[in-house]
């Protein structure tokens, strides 16, 4: 028992300070000034917004769009997937009154979902970039520009990443617990990354590729549910970057109700077991930068998971005398580092994004505890339904995320 003790104890000090160097690195990249520098000619970009009852949501998403202040050529396709809502009629709307703003009615097809709506978005347009929001996505003007500034100015890059706010972060508790973990997770971990390896990834929204790059790696996986992470890995395998640029920013509206979290993480989550089944099928996922990301998702979707499990079975037993003191004492205070590290990644965050208030800091201080263990529920639950379409030789279906 003290062996495995020992081991456990040994492997989790190294992650939390991992995490740790994230952190630190992932802030001072966050606040360091940077100079932006100017392009001579702007290439062209074409926005692409896939779009499925979307009516709640895309007026705002729209209005957003025509006030992108990018200097070069832009021409904005609402990729309309058969909404039954009022998408269409708004959508409309706007086509006729801006004249680089397109309303596409996607043909049907199979499999259903984002990536193949993107794919015929990107057949029928042509750009030198483009850039991917989805339908409940508001840009800041200068988010574009920014993204295609970063992009070309980077050697070897292969597009550009922003950083996704969350627009309802005042709506209830749960709206504040995903703001959160979008600014550690989304923010601080990919700003870390990007400042320690030169790798960043896909948020499948406000992210920039080069068409060119496209052309060489492949169109969209239509089967990957998180076909942001399949194109990162493809697009690093062929040694090309993805900057990240976090002053390039898009508000988002999240889930404002735990069933509809529920869902779209659940889809999130089978989307990263197709990445895991891929990753194990093949030694081409282990080298150069490419490393980073395997690494990055056994930690998160295995070492996590099965850490997480041991510290609550550990817990329990320890409650019901089944472990002795001298033999729970340890492991407790490891446990009490994770919890440390974690706040502290809360409140940096926030510091950082202006976000700090009394509610948002017990955010901070109650979410290990109650929104990260969600993580263990979803996990399974995406588990059963990825192994039960896997056996039945089935499509996993895409599930819509629920707009407010």
């Amino acid at each position: 028992m003290s062996y495995i003790l020992l081991v456990n104890s040994m492997v989790f000090s190294k992650i939390i300070l991992y995490y740790s160097v994230l952190t630190i690195c992932g802030l001072y990249y966050r606040t360091r000034k940077r100079v932006v520098k100017p392009l001579v000619n702007y290439p062209r970009v074409d926005v692409l917004i896939p779009a499925h009852n979307e009516g709640r949501v895309i007026q705002h998403t729209l209005e957003a769009m025509v006030e992108l202040d990018y200097p070069g050529e832009l021409y904005i396709y609402l990729l309309n997937d058969h909404s039954q809502d009022e998408t269409e009629d708004i959508a409309e709307a706007f086509a006729r009154t801006y004249k680089n703003l397109h309303h596409i009615r996607v043909p049907k097809g199979e499999p259903k979902g984002k990536s193949r709506v993107l794919n015929y978005g990107l057949s029928i347009s042509n750009s030198e970039y483009f850039v991917v929001y989805d339908a409940d996505n508001q840009p800041e003007p200068q988010s574009l520009r920014l993204l295609v500034e970063a992009a070309v100015n980077t050697p070897k890059a292969g597009g550009a990443v922003g950083y996704v706010r969350t627009v309802n972060e005042n709506k209830n508790l749960l709206t504040r617990m995903i703001s959160l973990e979008f600014q550690i997770f989304q923010l601080l971990m990919q700003s870390g990354r990007w400042f320690l390896f030169n790798t960043g990834s896909l948020t499948g929204t406000n992210m920039l590729v080069k068409r060119s790059t496209l052309a060489e790696v492949g169109d969209y996986d239509v089967y990957a549910l998180a076909e942001d992470a399949e194109l990162t890995l493809r697009i690093t395998s062929r040694g090309q970057l993805l900057p990240i640029v976090p002053e390039a920013i898009t508000w988002e509206q999240e889930p404002e109700e735990l069933g509809v979290l529920i869902k779209q993480r659940t889809r999130w989550l089978q989307g990263n077991l197709y990445l895991l089944e891929k990753m194990f099928s093949s030694f081409e996922y282990y080298k150069g930068k490419m490393l980073v990301h395997t690494l990055q998702q056994i930690l998160v979707y295995i070492i996590f998971l099965v850490f997480l499990m041991i510290s609550h079975g550990w817990f329990i037993a320890g409650l019901l005398g089944i472990i002795s003191p001298n033999i729970q004492l340890p492991f407790l205070l490891i446990w009490y580092m994770s919890y440390l590290v974690y706040t502290c990644q809360a409140f940096s965050a926030q510091v950082v994004e202006g976000t700090a208030s009394p509610i948002n800091m017990l955010v901070g201080f109650i979410s290990y505890f109650t929104y990260c263990q969600l993580f263990i529920f979803l996990f399974f639950r995406s588990l059963f339904y990825y192994i039960k379409a896997r056996r039945r030789k089935e499509v996993i279906k895409w599930d819509k995320t629920i707009r407010f």
